[in-house]
């Protein structure tokens, strides 16, 4: 008799089955707090490796490594029964070959337990892409505004707004859908273009600053919820944390400065 649990978290085939269904609701998290908030909801939580500048202070995610994902995605897959997690395979740790890929991703999926990695790029990682999949490894991937390639694209800038481009935007969406990917990220893209390759391609479209016909959406969980004070135009904020973090630690540091913190109901007696 096997003494194997079920799997209970969503997959990644039944993201990939989700093509042209229901949306799929995504949200990124970096700790366990949040992340089982998240899971209740989100269909798949990306520990991204945005977390460089959103938990460390960062100017980019090119600084990120591969031990701070995995200590990231520890606290994310503790933290979650259900939503499927992606962790972000960082800067300089599957470029250089789909061997050294293998060897990374591996070891993402060992010692966080989640259940698929996301890398950037399009026709050029197809091969990557492939080889990992043929090993048993679901990934995700990302075209479009690619933040690790921040340096040589010159800045955050919008993808397809000159229409002969689109082209290479298509063609790495195919590639990518045909090396095995199980979903794809169209971060940065205009409209009608992330529009376009969402009917162009078999697997579901994650759009983040996309289109709303992409299969799915994601955004950052702290854009989102008001902690960035200058967050990208495609963020809309659902929450204003921000200003009540700073209200509620005022607050705090008003009654100790008055001594009415700790009050009767805070002490032993």
């Amino acid at each position: 008799m096997s003494t194997q649990k079920p799997v209970r978290r969503i997959t990644a085939p039944q993201i990939t089955r989700r093509k042209g269904g229901d949306p799929i609701v995504s949200l990124t998290s970096y700790h366990a707090h949040t992340a089982a908030i998240v899971d209740k909801y989100a269909d798949f939580i990306l520990v991204g490796d945005s977390l460089g500048m959103v938990m460390h202070g960062m100017e980019s995610t090119v600084g990120v490594s591969l031990e701070l994902m995995i200590m990231h995605g520890r606290a994310v897959v503790r933290g979650t029964s259900r939503a499927l997690v992606v962790v972000d395979m960082p800067f300089g740790t599957y470029e250089e070959s789909p061997s050294v890929a293998f060897r990374n991703a591996a070891r993402v999926m060992k010692e966080t337990q989640c259940g698929a990695v996301k890398l950037e790029g399009g026709a050029r990682m197809a091969e990557t892409i492939r080889f990992l999949s043929e090993r048993g490894i679901p990934v995700m991937a990302h075209i479009g505004l690619t933040p690790q390639s921040v340096n040589v694209m010159g800045g955050f800038k919008t993808q397809g707004r000159d229409e002969e481009s689109w082209a290479i935007h298509e063609e790495d969406a195919r590639a990518v859908a045909e090396a095995g990917a199980f979903a794809l990220v169209l971060e940065g893209m205009v409209e009608p273009l992330a529009a376009k390759i969402t009917r162009q391609i078999p697997i579901p479209t994650i759009g983040i600053g996309a289109s709303a016909e992409c299969d799915g959406q994601i955004l950052v969980l702290e854009d989102m919820l008001g902690l960035n004070p200058a967050p990208p135009k495609f963020v809309k904020v659902y929450g204003n944390l921000g200003g009540q973090i700073e209200a509620a630690v005022k607050s705090y540091a008003d009654e100790v400065k008055g001594r009415s913190f700790p009050g009767e109901e805070q002490v032993y007696r």
